[in-house]
């Protein structure tokens, strides 16, 4: 198995994903190659809570147009990134979201 610190990589810090912890789910950006049951092996280990549920998504990177000299467009792609939501079960939650 991989190391859980490998598998998920950050939270995500936004609006949405802080409207999704009302209903205990939480938003992880996680390894592309992730399946769903390392990301479920991975937060039961690092915060010790009980997972219900795994959701992943594969977002594409944004493609930019920029100008590298006169009249001259090239278009460059962001790198993508995949995003799991995990629902905990009632009474978990994972204090690094948590407001102090």
């Amino acid at each position: 198995m991989k190391n859980p610190r490998d598998v998920i990589l950050r939270p995500v810090v936004s609006e949405k994903s802080y409207g999704l912890i009302d209903n205990t789910a939480y938003t992880f950006v996680v390894s592309p190659t992730a399946s769903k049951v390392e990301i479920r092996q991975a937060v039961e280990q690092i915060w010790g809570v009980k997972v219900v549920s795994v959701n992943t998504m594969n977002r594409k990177g944004k493609t930019k147009r920029y100008s590298s000299s006169y009249a001259t467009w090239r278009e460059a792609t962001r790198k993508g990134s995949k995003r799991a939501v995990v629902k905990l079960a009632e009474g978990d939650k994972i204090e690094l979201f948590e407001a102090r």
